[in-house]
């Protein structure tokens, strides 16, 4: 199946991804403000697996809520076995998991928001997105008024992060859904890697400069950079797992954030839509130059995603440099022969990184309550034990004894190496909800973790020291109102399909100086003005929260 990337990227920008990072026990520790509740009180109050649904021991008819959640893959239970279920045990009620693939939830959910038979809540951000919620207003109930009496955890942290109260607020000002701030995560997004051996081979310092990279480019191009033999099997720029025009235009001053952006950035404190701006266009320039050289993949926008893994991972390297995640979750068996790229000065004497920390780190809609639950306050004050740093750190990697350990003279974590063969990512996402849930940890907690081997968020947390203090602010993850989204699906398809067609065309064939003001005409005509009439409503209501 083919597509051009840049149109597939944009279109995308809207929706949410998660990359498989790392995860349930049978011993926790209370989560509860106090932190004195007896361990003992937690330890492991399950029953075995049902045929879709799972159901915690301690059980009455009044007393039990079903929860629905998504999940990524077939990884059986254990996710919810270990904290969560004992939280609910501690509290006097039992859950009823109603476990969803990813693959069957998009007819699932239709089913299910037509006909009304609901669960009583749904965990996680992949459930619904904001259009889901605010268009089903008679499913899906606001959480304010129960709030200040049943989530004291919750509230306390409305009242401390600023962040976490403008991600709970809709755009009509109520809360719909939790949010959540995850542990252990980066304030680096996507990044440049580079492959050192390559490097080596050719005895070439690493780039530091935007100059020196083109020159390293040229030298992996002409000569033979992995050692087969075969001076013409390399390609100096590859597509990565992000957006490689974005991430090649970065030492000129382009930021692209997280999904869920529609391509937007924030510059002296306004709103700025990438493609139209003079950075994106330099860059651009730049870029087609490179193409031209025959540096950059010449198949960059017409191959699909086995073509794009099979260049990542073939036997012997053939890309000298691609954006990604990490180094081992882009070229997989390679890995050991890629770094990070540093972030290159570019032409302004600036370096600069993807950084944004409110669509990787945080998120929205984590956990919603629909119209069917009886008693919302009960299940919330279950919930409200998941935003403590203890239940964090498990509904992250896993229940204590099983993905961590804490000692607790210290109030220190150390995150278990995966065991059963299984990846770090895939052990986490087996034995914890991982990104998805409630959760919240303060700033300076990644300080407290420590991991017993080589894990992808250890490596990339590393990496992160180094390169945050480059980054800028970004668009924030913003609330829009129905009118909005309704506008903004009609606008954005159009405005993305025209752009992602231009920068195909401008990286392949040039002609963007040229075309330029014609480019800027014609999205005016598509309604360029009302998109960030739209944009600029919400980032101040937004601003506002």
């Amino acid at each position: 199946m083919h597509r051009r990337r840049a149109v597939t990227l944009l279109l995308m920008a809207a929706v949410l991804t998660a990359g498989l990072l790392e995860g349930c026990g049978k011993s926790l520790s209370d989560a509860k403000e106090s932190g004195a509740a007896d361990k003992e009180n937690l330890h492991g109050k399950t029953v075995g697996i049902g045929n879709d649904m799972t159901t915690s021991e301690k059980s009455t008819a009044d007393e039990n809520y079903e929860v629905a959640t998504v999940r990524w893959a077939d990884w059986g239970e254990d996710y919810h076995t270990g904290f969560p279920d004992a939280a609910a045990a501690e509290m006097g009620i039992s859950i009823t998991w109603n476990t969803i693939q990813n693959a069957d939830w998009g007819d699932r959910k239709s089913v299910l928001l037509a006909d009304g038979e609901l669960p009583d809540a749904f965990m996680g951000s992949i459930c619904f997105s904001e259009t889901d919620i605010l268009t089903n207003p008679d499913i899906f109930i606001a959480l304010d008024d129960y709030i200040d009496e049943y989530m004291p955890n919750f509230k306390k942290i409305l009242e401390s992060d600023p962040t976490m109260k403008a991600l709970a607020a809709s755009a009509d000002g109520h809360i719909y859904g939790l949010p959540s701030k995850k542990p252990c995560r980066p304030t680096v997004a996507n990044q440049m890697f580079i492959n050192k051996t390559w490097l080596d081979n050719l005895g070439l310092d690493m780039p530091t400069t935007y100059d020196e990279f083109v020159d390293v480019l040229r030298a992996f191009k002409e000569q033979d950079a992995n050692g087969n033999g075969d001076p013409n099997d390399e390609i100096p720029y590859g597509e990565g797992y992000a957006d490689s025009v974005m991430f090649f235009c970065l030492p000129f001053g382009v930021t692209p954030g997280g999904d869920g952006t529609y391509s937007m950035t924030v510059k002296d404190g306004k709103p700025v839509f990438i493609p139209t701006s003079e950075e994106y266009k330099t860059g651009i320039e730049a870029m087609q130059k490179c193409y031209a050289e025959g540096l950059i993949d010449s198949e960059l926008f017409i191959q699909d995603d086995s073509m794009r893994d099979a260049k990542l991972m073939n036997t012997t390297p053939v890309i000298g440099c691609a954006p990604g995640w990490t180094a081992d979750s882009t070229f997989g068996a390679n890995a050991d022969q890629y770094t990070a790229l540093p972030a290159l000065k570019g032409p302004d004497g600036k370096q600069y990184i993807s950084s944004d920390p409110e669509h990787w780190n945080y998120s929205r809609y984590e956990f919603v309550v629909t119209s069917s639950c009886k008693n919302p306050g009960k299940l919330l004050s279950w919930i409200d034990q998941f935003y403590t740093e203890d239940a964090s750190i498990q509904n992250f990697y896993g229940s204590f004894g099983i993905g961590v350990e804490k000692d607790e003279e210290t109030g220190t974590y150390t995150v278990l190496g995966p065991k059963e063969g299984m990846s770090a990512d895939i052990y986490a996402w087996v034995n914890s909800l991982r990104d998805f849930g409630p959760k919240y940890v303060a700033d300076g907690f990644n300080d407290k973790v420590t991991y017993v081997e080589e894990n992808g968020d250890a490596s990339k947390l590393e990496l992160d020291k180094s390169m945050k203090k480059y980054a800028v602010k970004a668009y924030p993850n913003v609330s829009y109102t129905v009118e909005q989204l309704d506008k903004l699906e009609t606008l954005y398809f159009d405005i993305a399909s025209y752009i992602g067609i231009n920068q195909a065309a401008w990286v392949t064939e040039g002609g963007i100086e040229e075309q330029w003001d014609g480019y800027i005409d014609t999205l005016y005509q598509m309604g360029y003005e009302d998109f960030m009439k739209i944009q600029t409503d919400a980032y101040n209501t937004y601003m506002t929260n």
